[in-house]
Formats: C-alpha cells, structure tokens, sequence
C-alpha cells in the first residue's frame, strides 16, 4: 500500500516568515501539533520544515521569548523527513523509525505538499491490517466445515 492512500490530505501549513504566535494560533484553531513550514514555487507548496507545539514550548516559551516577536523559519525543524504519496508504507515506517519522527510530510510527484502521516495513523493502519490476520483462522475454520460436510 502506499503511504498517500494512508495520509492525512489536509496538512496544515504556513510559510517560514509567519510568527511563531501565529503559527501556535493556527495550530490551535486546527486542532493540530504541527505546521508544516512550505516555500512556493509556482504556486507549488514545497515542504522545508515543521514546527511542533513542542518545539514552540522549548524554543520559545520556556527561554521566555515574544512568539510574537519571531518567526517561523527562526526556531523550526529543517532536518525534514519526506515521503512520496508513491511510496511504501513498509518503508517510510522504517524511514521513520531509524530518524525517530513522529510526522512525516507527504509529497507528490513534483514534490508538492500532498498531506502528512504521523505515527497514530500508521498504527491505526496496522492495528486494522492485523485484525484482517486474525480473521483468517476463524474462515479457515468456517471453510474447512463446510467442505466436509
């Protein structure tokens, strides 16, 4: 399967010059932990970064510094793991799990911002392929009473 079939579609988003109180405004009215950080090109949305609630909580608040005062590009995560909408979602998984990220951003062919897949989704995703697994021996069973009957 791949990971664009699994993501979430409606990632929120904002560019690097936003600040960061209006990035925590625009977390808070999409009921999100996130932003993804874009740059346009072309009206393409091109994923550069992520801001977490976290990272506005140590970066920001804990040192006390003005959110409103600073931006976006100033405290987020540049270090950004992607994943086509193409790709596996075995490997990105894995991808994942060897960084240690929570939230990937999707991306489409021409690298466009296409949606965001955090480790709850992948777990609700392998939590439903593994209760298809479990029916299988119950069918099996079913199947093999019938055929001796």
């Amino acid at each position: 399967m791949h990971i664009g079939q699994i993501c979430t579609s409606q990632a929120t988003h904002c560019t690097r010059d936003e600040t960061v109180q209006g990035a925590a405004l625009l977390m808070r009215r999409q009921h999100v932990g996130d932003v993804i950080v874009v740059d346009r090109f072309d009206g393409a949305s091109v994923p550069v970064g992520i801001l977490t609630d976290r990272d506005i909580v140590v970066s920001v608040i804990a040192p006390g510094l003005d959110p409103a005062s600073l931006q976006v590009g100033d405290i987020m995560s540049e270090d950004l793991l992607t994943a086509r909408d193409s790709d596996d979602v075995y490997e990105t998984i894995e991808k994942m799990r060897l960084r240690g990220i929570r939230r990937v951003p999707v991306v489409d062919g021409s690298g466009s911002l296409a949606g965001i897949v955090s480790a709850d989704d992948l777990l609700e995703f392998l939590a439903e392929e593994m209760g298809e697994l479990s029916r299988i021996s119950p069918w099996q069973q079913a199947h093999e009473r019938r055929a001796r009957q």
